[in-house]
Formats: structure tokens, sequence, C-alpha cells
């Protein structure tokens, strides 16, 4: 019997785990319309796509007779909009319990983390897509290969999802292979401490199911079969030596129920992890050990050396699944990468352009270590866009260590997303514990002027907010400025 269509309304239809499934929806025939509060690339993407969408908190403008609101916890529950539906009696449903009712029924694969899990997950999905496999896919960033954050596959079985930890948006999962890639402090104004975070991604584990397995990062869990307790103590003691302002969380302890592998981008302890990590020409090849073999000089095509690590991750989940060498070399060396991470916009000999997603201070670290390592001897001009107000409250002192290591650094002011200002708390929190000299704050319509002023040789910009908005009048004037000579 035919499916009835149905219809469905977004309330924050233009963030990127809402657009994918409205893009769901869409796709399969069903009516969709939505509401966000401002207009960006992805919002014209889908109006494109012929989706219904406005930028006014209008109950007015919502359609009749819709079957299913989805919201995301980003939307205030004071807005207009949200009240008008709350009241109306419409079902409603928030995002991740949208995505847990279209993953039941299939093989799950969820990548969760503090950081790694955008790009892990799509390269799984490509991984996958790439081969007789297929997948479905619901993703956390614009995929280069697939030009979407969104797969559809009816054929296959598997279904690879971002498990997001804010809101504990990950608990409504019940995957068949689990991904943990980091457990740093963030989110704090949802968990409180960092202890309850730890808590919640002891409870994803477990929620994974028996018959499937667990890949988690090397030290972040007990593992009896690699580890003897002392070793344990000795590595954290050494760790807490070695930081300086980030805390080594705690290690989470895994179900005994489900079977669990460890991956690395270096150490030689964990199940699978690298060797012999090189670059040549802004590709980075390496060797990946996995309890079956080596397979020698894989490559990743104008990557990063943190995307390492990723593909480590995702190289173990998808052998797991039935890849073989060649389906797993092939997808390597093709994966395009996705928008807004380590993503190129000018690579010429004497300018290069980088934008990144960076917006915690993990991710800052792992980026600029990238363009270190790919440029040793470039002066470096980095522009920062923090994210939240909370996370700048929280974590300012390692946000300050991690952006210390640019030639310049520029900052934004907070985007504040769905938070309200909180008293005292700025970009200038940060950028007064930087330790270098050359750092400014700026307002945007100065940015890109300001940028071309300090003669950079390589230029970042990193942020989670509106940042992407300046990033074409930034290539426009450096190309301008170096390149069009």
């Amino acid at each position: 019997m035919m499916e009835t269509h149905k219809s469905y309304y977004f309330l924050g239809i233009g963030g990127i785990g809402m657009s994918a499934l409205a893009r769901f929806f869409h796709q399969r025939g069903d009516k969709v319309a939505g509401y966000d509060r401002t207009p960006s690339q992805l919002t014209d993407e889908l109006q494109a796509e012929g989706i219904s969408i406005h930028f006014e908190d209008d109950p007015n403008q919502i359609p009749q007779h819709i079957d299913q609101v989805v919201y995301t916890p980003a939307v205030p529950q004071d807005t207009a909009e949200y009240q008008h539906l709350a009241a109306s009696g419409i079902p409603m449903m928030k995002r991740s319990q949208m995505l847990g009712e279209l993953t039941r029924g299939k093989k799950c694969i969820a990548v969760a983390g503090s950081h790694g899990k955008t790009t892990t997950s799509s390269m799984i999905a490509y991984l996958l897509h790439s081969s007789p496999l297929g997948c479905n896919a619901f993703l956390g960033g614009i995929s280069k290969n697939f030009n979407s954050n969104m797969v559809v596959n009816p054929e296959s079985e598997w279904v690879v999802v971002e498990a997001d930890e804010y809101d504990r948006s990950f608990l409504q999962l019940h995957p068949y292979y689990s991904v943990i890639t980091a457990t740093d402090p963030d989110h704090l104004d949802i968990y409180g401490t960092h202890e309850n975070l730890l808590q919640a991604f002891e409870q994803y584990a477990s929620q994974t199911d028996p018959e499937g397995g667990l890949f988690v990062k090397e030290g972040l869990f007990e593992d009896s079969h690699h580890h003897e307790e002392h070793h344990h103590e000795e590595h954290e003691q050494a760790s807490s030596v070695n930081a300086q302002s980030v805390a080594t969380p705690r290690p989470i302890h895994l179900p005994e129920t489900v079977s669990h592998s460890s991956y690395s981008a270096h150490g030689i302890e964990a199940d699978y992890y690298a060797i012999n990590v090189r670059h040549y020409h802004g590709n980075i090849f390496f060797d990946l050990r996995t309890p079956k073999g080596v397979f020698y000089d894989l490559q990743l095509t104008n990557s990063s050396l943190y995307n390492v690590e990723n593909a480590v991750a995702a190289s173990a989940v998808a052998l797991s699944c039935g890849l073989d060498e060649y389906q797993l070399r092939h997808g390597l060396k093709t994966f395009a990468g996705i928008r807004r991470r380590f993503d190129f916009h000018i690579n010429e000999k004497n300018i290069v352009y980088i934008d990144d997603y960076a917006h915690h201070p993990q991710e800052i670290k792992a980026t600029l270590d990238s363009v270190r390592y790919l440029y040793p001897d470039h002066r470096v001009v980095g522009v920062f866009q923090p994210h939240l107000y909370t996370r700048t409250r929280d974590l300012a002192p390692q946000f300050a260590e991690a952006l210390s290591s640019l030639d310049e650094l520029v900052m934004l002011d907070i985007y504040p997303a769905r938070e309200k200002p909180i008293f005292g708390v700025s970009s200038k929190m940060i950028l007064q514990r930087v330790k270098s000299m050359n750092k400014y704050l700026v307002e945007r319509d100065q940015l890109a002027d300001v940028v071309v002023a300090l003669c950079p040789q390589v230029v970042v910009t990193m942020g989670a907010g509106d940042i992407d908005r300046l990033v074409p009048d930034i290539e426009q004037k450096l190309r301008e400025a170096y390149v069009d000579e």
C-alpha cells in the first residue's frame, strides 16, 4: 500500500541537523516548510530545492494542516511560533527524537564526541556509499562529495548519523556501531559539570547493540585488555603534569556487554593506529595497522594532520562493516572533505586561506597544529569568532592557550546563538589572556581589511557562528591583494 505523505514544519530549519531531516522528508515526497531566525547559505539551498522558509517569528506564516512539528532546542521556547505550536495540539518532536525514530529498524552507525564527529561520520558515510554496501546518512556538515548533509539509499541497511551530546540528544540513539572521538568538557550550560557529561557518554556507550561494537579513541576509557591499572595511574599522573590549563578527563567506563576497539593516530597500543605519517604536496599519507594486518600508503587528499585520527576511526568502522582494502583505499583517497572543515579557499604559493568550524579549544589546537605541520615557516594570521557566552566563560583560559600559537590573532565579538548576554563575558576574556601582543578585536565590517593589512602568508578563520558569511569578502580581498597582481 502506498504511504500517505505528511506535512512537516521545522522550527529552526536552518540548523545543520535540522536541514538534513528537512531534506530527507522533502526528497521522500512529504510537504516541508520551516522558520529560521536568519537567512544563510543553507537556507538558500533549501529554498532552491523547493522548501518554503520564512524568517519572521510570525505564527500567521505557519502553514495550515501540519501533521508534525520538528524543533531544535536552539530555538528559544519564548518565541511566538513555538508557543503557538505548543498550544495548538499538533504533535511536536525534538530533532534528536526524530533522528532516533528514523534510525530504528536499520543498522545505525553513530559518531559521538566533543569534536571530530562530523568529519568521522562523513568519512564513514562516504566509504560505505562508495562500496556495494551503500548507506543512508544524516550528517552535521555539508559533504563535498555529496554536496549535501544527507544521503538516501533505500536499498541499504546502514544509516550513519552524528550523535550530538548537546541537550543529551545522543541518548535517543541505539546504534549498532558507536564511535566516541573525544570527551572534553563542553556544553556545561546543559550538564553543569564535566562529570555529568562523562556519565552521559557512558550512557550512550551502554545503548550500543551487543551484536555490534564500540570504537573509542585510545586513552578515553578504562581497558583491562591493553593496560594494567598501575599503567593508567602513571599515565594520568604524567598527563596532569604536562597539562597546562586543560584537566585530563577521567576515563569513561565501557559496558562489558559490548565488544570495543581502540583507535589512535599515533598510539601503538591501540587496536587500530596510524604509523609513518607524512605529507607531500598537501596530501597526507600513512600506514594503518589493524588487528588483521597493515594497509600501507593510504592517502588523504588535500587534508589536514588531524584528519589522520578521523580516518583511522572511519577505517576501523568501514572494515568492520565489510569493506575490503581496495574499497577502503579508494574511498579515503577520493574523500573530498567537509565544507568549513579545514576548507581551502585559496591555495597559492604566496597566500593560503583556510576556513574551519573549530569552536572548542581542542579543535582550535588541532587546526593550528595542522597548519603548522603543513606550513612550518609561514606567517599565520588567525581569525576567531567565539560561539556562546557560556562556552567563552567556561573555557576562556583554554581558548587563550590554543590561540597563543598564532603570529597574529584577530577576534570578533561573541556569536550568541541561542543565549542571552552574560554580564562581564565578552571576547576580551579570551583576548586579554592570549600571550602574544599581536592581537586585535575588530568589528565585522573591518575584518577583511585588517586581515589583508597584516601581510599574512596563511590565513585561518575559525568559529561556529556566522563567520562563514564573512569568508567571501575575506577571500576576495586576499585575492585582490596577493593573487591578482
